[in-house]
C-alpha cells in the first residue's frame, strides 16, 4: 500500500509538473481565461457518464446481484474508476469491482466477466471510432505521414480481439500450454490445477454473460458509445474554451494515443505519459501555452476530479474490501 501511495504521489507531480514546464508562464494567463461554466459543464459530463456505466452495469448482471439500485451501481462505478486511477496500469479497478460484487453475492469467475465483457464493449468502440476517424483522414486529405497514430492504436485492438477470441474458442489448448509454462517456472501441481479451474470457471461465467439477450447487450453497446462520446468530447471543449479550434476527431485520437501511451509510463492514471504524449500532439496546432493549459484542464477534469470524487465513496464502500483483497494476494505471492 505504501508503494501504491508513492506510486501515486509520483504521478500527481509528473502530471502537473509536464504542461507547466511546456507552458511556461504563460499558462497560468491561459487558466485565467478559462470560462468557469465550461468546466462546470465538463464536470458535469463526467457525472453523467458515471451514471451511463452504472446503468451499463446493472444490465449486465442481469438481476444476479439482487436488486441493485442506480444508486449503489453509481457508488460502484464510482469506487472502480477511483481505484482504476490511484493504482499503477489500473490493477486496482477489477479487484475493487470483485470485491464489491462479491458482497452481493457474484463469484469470482462471473464479477471477472462482467468486467471483461465491459471491457470487450469498450474495445469495440474504440475500433469503430477508429476506423471512422481513419474515413475522415482520407477524405479531408489530411496528412497522411500522422497515419501510424490510427494504424498503430486500430492494429493493437485487433490483436486484442483476435487474441480473446482464440482464448474462448481454444481454451483447452490455451490452458495446456499455460500449464506446462507453469510446470517449467516450479509451480506446484495444486496451483496450476487451481488456476485452470478459475480459467476454466471465468471463461464459462463469460459465455454466459454474453449468452444475455441480444437487446440487453445491444444496450450496453450503446451505453458504452454514449459514454465514451461524452467522456472523449471533453478535449475538444477545453480547446474551444481556451479559444483555439481543432477539429473533434483529432481530438478524439489524440486522447487515444496519449492515454495509450500512459499506461507504459506504469504510474497511476497514466501519469506522465499521457501528459507528454498529448502535449507533444497538441502544440503543432494550438501552441505550447494553449497546450499545456488544454491538457492540464482536461486531466483535472478525466483525472484528478475522479480521483478527488471517488476518494471518499472508495473509503466508504471498498476500503476493506479492496485491502483485503491485496494482502490475499500478496500472500499468494509468497507461497
Amino acid at each position: 500500500m505504501k508503494r501504491i501511495l508513492w506510486l501515486l504521489a509520483l504521478g500527481l507531480v509528473a502530471a502537473l509538473a509536464i504542461p507547466i514546464l511546456i507552458g511556461g508562464r504563460g499558462i497560468v494567463t491561459e487558466l485565467r481565461g478559462f470560462p468557469t461554466s465550461q468546466l462546470l459543464l465538463m464536470m458535469g459530463m463526467i457525472l453523467v457518464c458515471w451514471n451511463l456505466n452504472a446503468l451499463r452495469l446493472r444490465l449486465l448482471l442481469a438481476g444476479r446481484a439482487g436488486k441493485l439500485s442506480q444508486t449503489r451501481a453509481f457508488s460502484i462505478v464510482m469506487a472502480t474508476e477511483f481505484a482504476i486511477c490511484a493504482t499503477p496500469g489500473g490493477t486496482g479497478g477489477p479487484l475493487t469491482l470483485l470485491g464489491l460484487l462479491a458482497r452481493r453475492g457474484i463469484r469470482p469467475a462471473q464479477a471477472s466477466a462482467i468486467f471483461a465483457v465491459d471491457q470487450l464493449t469498450d474495445l469495440l468502440f474504440f475500433l469503430s471510432g477508429l476506423i471512422g476517424v481513419a474515413l475522415y483522414v482520407l477524405i479531408e486529405a489530411v496528412d497522411l505521414k500522422l497515419g501510424w497514430l490510427v494504424g498503430l492504436p486500430t492494429l493493437l485492438l485487433l490483436t486484442a480481439l483476435v487474441m480473446l477470441w482464440l482464448t474462448l474458442t481454444h481454451y483447452a489448448r490455451v490452458m495446456h500450454v499455460t500449464g506446462r509454462w507453469l510446470a517449467r517456472l516450479n509451480v506446484k501441481r495444486r496451483s496450476r490445477f487451481g488456476f485452470a479451474r478459475r480459467l476454466l470457471h471465468f471463461r464459462n461465467s463469460l459465455i454466459e454473460t454474453l449468452r444475455l439477450p441480444r437487446w440487453l447487450l445491444l444496450a450496453v453497446f450503446l451505453l458504452c458509445c454514449a459514454h465514451w462520446l461524452i467522456r472523449y468530447s471533453i478535449l475538444y471543449l477545453v480547446v474551444q474554451g481556451l479559444g483555439q479550434h481543432i477539429d473533434w476527431a483529432w481530438t478524439f485520437l489524440v486522447q487515444m494515443v496519449s492515454m495509450a501511451a500512459g499506461q507504459l509510463s506504469f504510474l497511476p492514471g497514466g501519469a506522465g505519459g499521457a501528459e507528454l504524449t498529448s502535449s507533444a500532439l497538441l502544440t503543432p496546432l494550438i501552441g505550447a501555452q494553449s497546450a499545456a493549459a488544454a491538457v492540464l484542464i482536461w486531466r483535472f477534469v478525466t483525472y484528478y476530479f475522479y480521483l478527488l470524487a471517488g476518494f471518499p465513496i472508495f473509503v466508504a464502500t471498498a476500503g476493506k474490501a479492496f485491502l483485503r483483497m491485496m494482502n490475499k494476494q500478496r500472500a499468494a505471492g509468497k507461497r
